[in-house]
């Protein structure tokens, strides 16, 4: 996904202070964040121009000791074409010796009223989404009782219709067919759906269909966590499943690990109702209760009165 200087402006509401067309509609290709110190003292070996550079107090303050000259001369040197925009935070003043900078190298000079590590962490997090790498793979991401559920399955085995029945029972589509996701950190992963696919669900005989005009505005959402996968089979006699939910699965999208549970689909079986008690199980399981460690604990207890009655 591209990310532009205007973008983010208005994402995190930056005042302009100096922009041009040109400035706000150049990319932003990274989500680090730099807080120049060493370079104000003109230490520039491992300065990283690419980045949007971030002034709050400390740097500013520093700025502000500096002769008008000295001032210039450090500010020059920071300010470099592939630099996207510097942005001073705490509504602080901007210094003219700024503008001149930023005017000679075309780069956008921003304002906010925030305090500095708050607008930072905003600007991280609204980058890293933005920036990180997506994967698509195939299936339907629900938000069931606020849980990312992504449902996987053979094609035509009925992915797009328990997805139906699933908003109907009050639950939220966020992808039919094609999910995007990708990984917020090490253990978090979301999912979205492609733009042109946003909101819609094809269903064989029926064609597609716009859950939000259909259905409300409740009954969609543009991205949601991904915690648990469901994968649809078909039921076969013989073909062993997971009868007491301790079987462990799991896949890796975007090197995030999620836990993942197999369902059989059979003539007569609510599979819409199944996948609603599987994923209020594994939110059961999240908050420490185990009906699986439970049941064991109940049968060897059992087991243990039935050995001592026949002693």
């Amino acid at each position: 996904m591209v990310v532009t200087v205007k973008m983010l402006a208005e994402k995190v509401k930056l005042k302009p202070i100096y922009v041009t067309d040109e400035a706000l509609e150049k990319e932003i290709i990274t989500s680090d964040i730099s807080r120049p110190g060493l370079e104000m003292t003109g230490y520039f070996d491992y300065y990283s121009p690419e980045r949007i550079q971030l002034l709050g107090m400390k740097e500013w303050s520093y700025l502000n000791a500096m002769t008008s000259h000295n001032r210039y001369s450090v500010l020059k040197k920071m300010f470099q074409p592939e630099t996207p925009a510097i942005i001073v935070a705490r509504n602080l003043d901007i210094q003219d010796e700024m503008v001149q900078a930023a005017k000679e190298q075309g780069i956008a000079v921003l304002q906010s009223r925030v305090p500095t590590s708050r607008l930072s962490g905003e600007m991280s997090w609204y980058l890293d989404t933005c920036l990180a790498e997506r994967t698509s793979v195939h299936g339907v991401l629900m938000d069931i009782y606020g849980m990312g559920v992504l449902i996987q399955g053979d094609s035509g085995i009925g992915k797009s219709e328990t997805a139906l029945e699933l908003v109907k029972r009050g639950h939220r589509l966020v992808a039919d067919d094609r999910v995007d996701v990708y990984a917020k950190d090490e253990e978090t992963l979301w999912g979205e759906p492609a733009e042109i696919l946003r909101h819609l669900i094809e269903i064989r005989g029926v064609g597609i269909i716009d859950v939000m005009s259909l259905y409300g505005a409740s009954a969609v959402r543009n991205s949601s966590q991904v915690q648990l996968a469901v994968y649809l089979e078909n039921f076969e006699k013989g073909k062993v499943f997971d009868r007491l939910g301790n079987g462990g699965e799991e896949i890796e999208l975007s090197s995030v690990k999620i836990p993942r549970v197999r369902i059989p689909v059979k003539t007569g079986r609510n599979v819409s109702v199944v996948i609603e008690a599987a994923a209020m199980n594994h939110r059961a399981k999240q908050m420490g209760y185990d009906a699986t460690k439970t049941f064991e604990e109940r049968l060897t207890k059992l087991i243990s009165q039935n050995e001592g009655s026949h002693d």
